[in-house]
């Protein structure tokens, strides 16, 4: 049994708290979160704490926190020489302090609390200075069932801007069609099946193949007539600045 110590009380940290705590292959015995009011309805299941120095013993201290705190954090846990970890997509592994055995638990996923997930589509990303210490981390990612992919903190971090790409800004690019819908009363929700269609396209044909549309076809007419229907100008400079990218993707523009 791994026994683990979550320090953070975020979207990532609760996840994790939830996976653990359902599995008898981890131990879950305290989580630290600066302030213990956000934890305090978990304090009947795990003990909750605010004070880093009443850290319990565990193979392992997960800091599901802020990119910025990772360094700070680490730097004032009153011990040194177990394996800490931080489960950002963007951080540095050097980013906790030297006194710690190092590396990274980096779930690829969006998470949100009120949204259930489920660990069996949740890839996690490992980083370790030793290999025995990456063996620990592919052993907890396996308790909850998730896939493991070793990389390294470049691969990990274009990873991460490549996450942005697919989940933040297609997340707003879905508000902004909500907005031009909305605009004329039309049903946003006509749409969900061709959401979940180009979702699943992306998982049998490459993003190049999967391509249509007017900007693809240079339709110049259909362009036209979208940029005289959008009122908003942010809405035009986000049209205009997707088909340009996308004509040039596919030779219609010269770079």
């Amino acid at each position: 049994m791994i026994s683990v110590v979550i320090l953070g009380a975020g979207n990532v940290a609760t996840h994790l708290f939830k996976a653990f705590n359902k599995t008898e292959k981890v131990s879950v015995v305290q989580w630290y979160n600066r302030s213990i009011d956000i934890i305090k309805p978990y304090k009947n299941e795990i003990d909750t704490i605010d004070d880093l120095t009443q850290l319990k013993d565990a193979d392992l201290y997960i800091l599901a926190v802020s990119d910025d705190a990772i360094k700070s954090l680490s730097s004032q846990l009153p011990f040194e020489n177990r394996l800490v970890v931080h489960t950002s997509g963007a951080a540095g592994i050097y980013d906790i302090d030297k006194k710690h055995k190092r590396g990274v638990f980096y779930p690829l996923q969006t998470f949100s609390k009120t949204a259930p997930i489920d660990f069996s589509n949740v890839p996690i990303c490992i980083e370790a200075l030793e290999n025995q210490d990456y063996q620990v981390l592919k052993k907890l990612a396996k308790t909850v069932g998730s896939p493991t992919k070793k990389v390294n903190t470049d691969q990990r971090k274009v990873l991460h801007l490549a996450a942005v790409f697919v989940n933040n800004f297609t997340n707003q690019l879905y508000r902004v069609a909500h907005e031009i819908t909305e605009s004329e009363g039309a049903e946003f929700d006509l749409l969900k099946p061709l959401i979940l269609e180009t979702a699943k396209k992306a998982q049998d044909v490459s993003p190049y193949m999967a391509q249509t549309g007017p900007a693809k076809r240079n339709d110049k007419k259909t362009l036209k007539k979208h940029l005289k229907l959008l009122q908003d100008q942010h809405h035009k400079d986000i049209y205009n600045l997707l088909t340009t990218s996308i004509q040039r993707t596919h030779g219609r523009k010269k770079l």
